[in-house]
């Protein structure tokens, strides 16, 4: 690396903060964090709406050049540090490349699939107030479905030989980037059992010292605990719900 980076993290401690703190210690790259308490909506605050205009985690800042580049959604910034912090490839591949765009596609595929889908499955499952059958059957079945298409192309890939990854026979950010939501699905009531490539995949990937690190960021990883007893259970999704809920509220007083 021909420069030291100074680079700022604004995240919290969910999956699409997690894929971004990841992909920092998987590239070696130094990084400041910082938590943003999205309990209390600092996400809406005027100064943090200049970093990211959609008021979500995760974004950073990066101050390496002597300039401030702002880049946000997860998908850019994991494609912007690989162009910039990845010239080995450790976690990529060359632009244009055939491998690069089969990357590409993944990455793609699990932002508008698995994050959207599963984000209202844990919506309707964990947090609304009124329990809505239909709602969570609906988003618990599309995620399952996604599973499958995950499971069904980890399986072709492993019985290519190309090993048990979606792109070029590597892990890349396209693995990091279905991880991170992946390794949430109990959370979302999406049982891994029936998907056994995603699970030996989910395994394989728990296990990396650099994402043992970034799920830990900004707070440690309390999920898969509490998940172990009932209480641990209800008192984490109690938690959860109420800024999540406080929240939405908000959101609606403003844009009425």
């Amino acid at each position: 690396m021909a420069e030291e980076a100074k680079i700022d993290l604004y995240t919290a401690g969910t999956p699409n903060g997690q894929k971004i703190s990841c992909t920092l210690e998987e590239l070696g790259v130094k990084y400041n964090v910082h938590k943003i308490d999205i309990a209390k909506n600092v996400q809406k605050e005027e100064w943090f709406l200049k970093i990211n205009p959609n008021g979500r985690i995760p974004a950073i800042v990066d101050k390496t050049s002597g300039k401030s580049l702002r880049v946000f959604e997860g998908a850019s910034i994991q494609l912007y540090l690989c162009e910039k912090y990845d010239k080995d490839h450790s976690i990529s591949f060359p632009y244009n490349s055939d491998e690069y765009w089969e990357m590409l596609s993944w990455l793609t595929w699990m932002q508008l699939g698995i994050g959207p889908m599963q984000g209202q499955a844990n919506h309707f499952y964990r947090y609304a107030p009124t329990k809505i059958d239909y709602a969570i059957n609906r988003y618990q079945s599309e995620s399952k479905r996604l599973y499958q298409v995950l499971n069904d192309r980890l399986k072709y890939q492993n019985d290519a030989g190309q090993g048990l990854w979606l792109a070029g026979g590597k892990y890349t950010i396209a693995d990091l980037c279905c991880f991170s939501w992946v390794n949430w699905a109990e959370w979302a009531g999406v049982p891994i059992d029936p998907f056994p490539e995603v699970k030996k995949w989910l395994g394989v990937i728990q296990k990396r010292p650099a994402v043992e690190r970034g799920v830990n960021v900004p707070d440690k990883f309390e999920m898969k605990e509490a998940m172990k007893t009932k209480e641990g259970e209800e008192e984490y999704a109690k938690h959860h719900s109420n800024w999540v809920m406080q929240g939405i509220k908000e959101d609606q007083e403003k844009h009425q």
